[in-house]
Order: C-alpha cells, then sequence, then structure tokens
C-alpha cells in the first residue's frame, strides 16, 4: 500500500543505522516526513536531523523542547547492546526513553501513535515482575543502586535483557493510559536481526546465541521489522493498544511450544 503514512510526522530516535535506518526510509517512501534523532550524524532519509546522546538528562529535556508539535508518530528504536555498561545501558534503554516519551506527549496530536522497539531479550518479562515494579522509580542518578538491589548487571547481558523485559510491561500498563486523546502505545520485538550490533549480542550470549540460530532458518534484516513498525504508526492500527508483537522469525512461538509441550515443525 502506497502513501500508508502520507502527511504524518513521525520521530525516529536511533534513526542513523539498523532498524532506525531501514524504518526511516520506508517511512519516508509511505509519505512521512521524519525527524531523526541519533548520536551518530546521518540525514538519510530525514526531513529533519537531531543530534543527542540519550543517555544525558539535560540532552533529553533539550531535544524535548527543540521537536516540533504536531508529532503523529514516536519510534522509540534507539537503544545500546549488551556489551555496554549497566548504568549507561539502562539510562538509554529505559530511563531516557520513557522520560522523551512523556515529555512528548503534549506535543503528539490526536491519534498519535507511539511505538517501542522492544525485543525477543524481554519474553521472560512475567519473572521480573517485582524489579519491574521496582523501575517505576527508576531515575538518572539511581540506576547504580538499583543495579545492585535487583542484580541487572552487564553479566550475561542480564541489564538488556531487564531493559526490553521492562519496556514490553511498560507498553502493557499505558495500553489506555492517553486514550482521551487516541493516542496509542505498542512494541515490536525483534529477535536476532543482522545488523552492526549482532556480533555484541553473539559475544554477550554465547552458546545460548548459537543455539538460537540453529533453530531459526535465518537472522531477521531490518527491511523484516520496519514494515510491522510502520504498520503500528498508521491508522490502520487504530485498535491496537497495548500490545506486544513479535517479529523473530517463530522464535517465541517456539519458545512457548516448548514450555507447554506443543508438538509442531
Amino acid at each position: 500500500m502506497k502513501d500508508l503514512l502520507k502527511g504524518k510526522r513521525i520521530v525516529v530516535t536511533g534513526s542513523s543505522s539498523g532498524i532506525g535506518w531501514e524504518t526511516s526510509r520506508l517511512l519516508t517512501e509511505q509519505g512521512a516526513e521524519v525527524l531523526g534523532v541519533d548520536l551518530n550524524k546521518n540525514f538519510d532519509h530525514v526531513e529533519e536531523f537531531y543530534r543527542a546522546d540519550l543517555s544525558d538528562k539535560r540532552t533529553v529535556e533539550a531535544l524535548a523542547e527543540a521537536l516540533p508539535d504536531g508529532i503523529d508518530g514516536l519510534v522509540n528504536n534507539a537503544g545500546l547492546p549488551p556489551t555496554r555498561p549497566a548504568e549507561s545501558l539502562l539510562a538509554v534503554n529505559l530511563v531516557s526513553l520513557k522520560h522523551l516519551t512523556l515529555l512528548l506527549i503534549p506535543k503528539l496530536s490526536e491519534n498519535a501513535s507511539i511505538v517501542n522497539v522492544a525485543s525477543l531479550a524481554g519474553f521472560g518479562w512475567p519473572e521480573a515482575v517485582d524489579a519491574i515494579n521496582a523501575a517505576e522509580d527508576l531515575d538518572y542518578d539511581n540506576i547504580a543502586d538499583f543495579i545492585d538491589r535487583w542484580k541487572v548487571s552487564s553479566e550475561g547481558g542480564r541489564s538488556y535483557f531487564f531493559s526490553k523485559e521492562a519496556l514490553i510491561a511498560w507498553t502493557m500498563q499505558n495500553r489506555w493510559t492517553w486514550r482521551d486523546r487516541g493516542i496509542r502505545m505498542n512494541s515490536v520485538s525483534p529477535g536476532p536481526v543482522d545488523t552492526p550490533i549482532l556480533g555484541d549480542f553473539l559475544q554477550t550470549l554465547g552458546a545460548r546465541a548459537e543455539e538460537d540460530r540453529k533453530v531459526m532458518d535465518r537472522p531477521g534484516r531490518a527491511d523484516d521489522i520496519a514494515p510491522v513498525i510502520a504498520f503500528l504508526l498508521s491508522d490502520l492500527s487504530g485498535w491496537i493498544r497495548g500490545t506486544n508483537i513479535p517479529a523473530d522469525g517463530g522464535m517465541s512461538s517456539n519458545i512457548l511450544c516448548n514450555m507447554h509441550g506443543l508438538q509442531g515443525g
């Protein structure tokens, strides 16, 4: 369908590479005005580019101030891989994501769509509910204490997994938060995707990642994920609220089948 997003103004964080770059390209192709945000400059497929370090609170607040009104969509795609220090990772992947989103709510148009790029890594969120609830009070100045209290360090990629678990839960919790304005929030959970940070995941997860790769027919590509994001930003998805959509080549279904003793190919 051509011009699926014609006339819509959409902010994409992490727009300079990987899923963010491909999403910006597709949204532009579909008629959107894309406002790109990234630490690394790249003006491909964006109407305007905003350079921002999303680990810094003041920068996030300045970014929110600089972005225009009349935003029809927000793609929270920027994130650090599991090889990065836990404090920085949680600041970018969770604290700043939530802070920027809440700051931009007044600038969103009626019936706007927020899409959070989560991950298959967040699949185990039901086992982390206590920590997720505690993260409601997580802020830039208490991340270190939170990591120590809830054992979400970089070891084994736990900080990354937790950031995505909490993001999926936050998406569900906000299913009706802005319903009076028609603003909806959903998430997409990619499996392993062949982007510049795929190596970071393989390095962190080791044998666990190798097992996943044996099950899958191939890693995902950015162009497998971008159309799902575009759909959630479009008016076609208006009745989808607080939902996490796996885009993982069947990995989450494979996990569920194994968990519950279901047979399948």
